[in-house]
């Protein structure tokens, strides 16, 4: 009984561990793209929460998920065409717009879900049916590892099998991937090569927020099943700083955001199983790790050289 335990234990930690990264990595990618042609958004928590919101509210009204995926993943774009106007075409502090941009998306979510959901209360909050798991045949019935790799939400495996390894081709194998490496390194020079630096950061800018929209839609269409204020929860903040602990690489980053994910899902399994300690220590774990991580990461930084420098032609 003790091994079939601690069997079902891992699984369901390891399960969890995918499931809870998913989001994280969709946003995480995105900002790393942001943030290779040198431009430090701070807004991804504002686009996640844009993208929940539009999905959910697209999904409860249609009954189709993946339009409220479609949806939320342009409602994260369209937000961070703001934020590039403010940054790359204003000029703006790009700090004070990331933040500007985070506090516009929360408060008209909030406005929104009152206008469309104006009935309802803590009690009643409208909800959906999420998406289900995706069991790849014969390959979700192998033991133990059947269960954790092939038995996900298909937007999980878009995020490892499809998006990963694409933005890894895109930025290490493509001459548009070294244009854009290029650019949070010497924009000037790029410049001098006939390189439309505003055009590279406006389009980083839109994919980066696309990318935080599908996270958040994730959240609500696949996690949650409903829509709250809060629901993003910090996960933008997070992706933020798993760009720094993975060191601007892909790979890297997926593997910093598998590793909140492990947390996350130990200190609510911890709790689940009924292990008693404080459950404050718990819930903040993941996060005092992430940012011990973060700084012992920062060491080693491989940060684009002119990350955050508005770029002034001359």
């Amino acid at each position: 009984m003790n091994d079939i335990f601690q069997t079902v234990f891992m699984v369901s930690l390891l399960s969890g561990m995918i499931r809870i990264a998913t989001p994280i990595l969709f946003a995480a990618l995105g900002e790393l793209v942001v943030e290779r042609s040198g431009i430090l958004n701070l807004g991804v928590e504002g686009a996640m929460l844009a993208g929940a919101f539009v999905g959910f509210v697209t999904g409860f009204l249609t009954g189709s998920l993946w339009l409220g995926v479609l949806m939320g993943i342009i409602a994260g774009g369209v937000l961070n065409l703001l934020m590039a106007f403010m940054a790359v075409t204003l000029k703006v502090d790009q700090t004070v717009a990331g933040l500007t941009i985070n506090l516009f998306s929360a408060g008209l979510t909030f406005y929104l879900f009152r206008i469309i959901f104006a009935s309802t209360g803590s009690r009643n909050l409208p909800s959906l049916h999420t998406f289900d798991v995706v069991r790849i045949p014969l390959l979700s019935s192998i033991p133990f590892i059947g269960e954790v790799l092939f038995s996900n939400y298909m937007l999980s495996y878009l995020a490892f099998l499809v998006l990963l390894p694409g933005l890894f081709f895109y930025l290490y194998k493509t001459k548009y991937g070294l244009n854009l490496r290029c650019l949070g390194e010497n924009p000037e020079a790029m410049d001098m090569k006939g390189v439309s630096v505003s055009r590279y950061q406006y389009l980083a800018l839109v994919f980066g927020g696309m990318m935080a929209g599908a996270g958040g839609a994730f959240l609500t269409l696949a996690s949650a099943g409903l829509f709250v204020p809060e629901i993003v929860g910090g996960r933008g903040w997070i992706a933020i700083a798993i760009v720094i602990f993975g060191d601007w690489k892909p790979f890297r980053i997926m593997l910093a955001a598998l590793f909140f994910g492990l947390l996350d899902t130990f200190q609510l399994q911890i709790q689940g199983i009924g292990v008693r300690f404080p459950y404050q220590i718990l819930l903040t774990l993941p996060y005092i790790l992430t940012i011990v991580a973060v700084s012992i990461g920062r060491k080693r930084s491989g940060s684009p050289i002119h990350l955050g420098i508005p770029y002034k032609r001359k």
